[in-house]
């Protein structure tokens, strides 16, 4: 691709205040879609607004491009950050495209004003160009605004995707077959299924996300760039030295059980199994989770020192769905950005399989839909390097015209799997965009 623009000199001011309550109600409803940007969990994190600055990077150099931006780029900003806390100060949100080849671009951007809350410290940073004049208004007077029509859903309709929901078991079967051969031990395939305005109008993120971080309050609800969504799984996230990621495979809808045995000597009848219990005892699952912690794990070792691997998952429990989790922790040693860190796990067994490669083969023959940003690594780094960096799961992504969206779903297939039910996980999955959207639930 050509040579990135230089980077423009920012100047960035971050200042406590006092800010309660929902973080979202100060986005502004008449703020471009694609230029809200959010990471939030439990209520704390952080929304902001606007561009200061912006890259856009493409192919197999789409991480590395954007780092070195962004390494001339703090380089030259000046700071002032009378808060000091993680995400304060200069900060770049980021999302990533799954693929090298995707047509979609990957994209750093600074916003022009973020609000953020931790551990009971809030702070107001704003951004300005070279030579620019602060905001006259104080931020206080700002924070004291609300979005008035935070609670009111746009009008959307929903309807097929890329591949048709009765089409789906066919393209599973074909990649259990490829399995079969011994070609590839796990793959992950996803389907996208498309949501349009009814009326023609832009799709407004602000109250999809107030819905998202209300029901999904333990993922991370996220926004860049017009990609939005509740995310449970932490790609990589590097506070002060210490690096930890979170993998997620292996999944079960709360509520599943499994067909009660048949009537005892006594003329009882056994209880329908907990499907937690169902989750740690499936050889399908457990086996689709070791395949996604050892690709991590071994993307992590060459950056860190005592990396600690637990030796079983434990049971992730969200609103829709149970997922077998494992968290790794380490203590960074090669120096690399979170950002850096993020480039080398993608992308993990999670998303893709393995071997990767073979894989990533698969995916593209038989997914038939370019996945965009989907699955690829969203999120933030700051000034120093440290940041937070999700994979862009249960979410969807707007389209240019802003009126049109694509919400995403997969599931990891191994030997073991079944079409029918691989159809039904990605339903599941789907519910999370579904209701945050104001979609009846199928």
């Amino acid at each position: 691709m050509p040579s990135l623009p230089p980077p423009s000199r920012l100047r960035v001011r971050s200042v406590p205040v006092d800010v309660t309550g929902d973080l979202l109600t100060r986005v502004p409803d008449e703020v471009d879609p694609r230029e809200v940007v959010t990471w939030l969990r439990e209520g704390d994190g952080m929304v902001g607004w606007g561009r200061a600055a912006v890259v856009r990077t493409t192919g197999s150099r789409r991480f590395a491009d954007a780092e070195d931006w962004w390494d001339r780029l703090r380089a030259l900003a000046e700071v002032e950050d009378e808060v000091r806390v993680a995400g304060s100060g200069l900060v770049a949100f980021g999302s990533f495209a799954y693929a090298a080849d995707s047509c979609d671009t990957s994209v750093l951007t600074v916003p022009r004003v973020v609000i953020g809350r931790r551990d009971g410290q809030a702070w107001v940073t704003h951004v300005v160009l070279d030579e620019e004049p602060w905001p006259a208004a104080h931020p206080a007077r700002m924070l004291a605004r609300s979005n008035p029509r935070l609670q009111e859903l746009d009008p959307v309709v929903e309807s097929e995707g890329t591949v048709p929901a009765d089409r789906w078991p066919q393209v599973v079967a074909r990649a259990i077959d490829r399995i079969g051969s011994g070609a590839v031990d796990k793959v992950v395939l996803a389907r996208d299924v498309t949501v349009r305005h009814r009326d023609g109008g832009i799709v407004r993120v602000a109250p999809v996300l107030e819905r998202l971080q209300r029901r999904y309050a333990a993922t991370w609800t996220f926004a860049v760039d017009g990609l939005l969504g509740a995310t449970p799984e932490m790609l990589v996230r590097l506070q002060g030295g210490r690096v930890r990621s979170r993998v997620l495979a292996g999944t079960i809808r709360r509520g599943a059980h499994s067909i009660p045995d048949a009537p005892q000597g006594d003329g009882s009848t056994a209880h329908p199994v907990d499907p937690r219990l169902r989750l740690v005892s499936s050889v399908k699952d457990l086996e689709e989770h070791a395949y996604a912690v050892r690709s991590v794990a071994d993307a992590l070792d060459p950056h860190c020192s005592d990396l600690q691997v637990p030796a079983a998952p434990y049971v992730l429990e969200l609103p829709d769905v149970y997922h077998l989790a494992t968290d790794l922790t380490g203590q960074m040693r090669s120096g690399a950005t979170s950002l850096r860190l993020a480039a080398a796990l993608h992308p993990s067994a999670a998303v893709c399989g393995t071997p990767t490669h073979v894989a990533d083969g698969v995916i593209a023959e038989l997914e038939g839909m370019d996945r965009g940003r989907y699955a690829g690594p969203v999120g933030w780094v700051d000034g120093d390097g440290d940041g937070d960096w999700g994979i862009a799961l249960r979410c969807g992504e707007l389209a240019a015209d802003r009126r049109s969206m694509r919400i995403f779903a997969g599931g990891g297939i191994v030997a073991a799997s079944d079409p029918h039910a691989e159809l039904a996980e990605t339903e599941v999955k789907l519910t999370a965009m579904r209701h945050a959207l104001g979609l009846a639930t199928r």
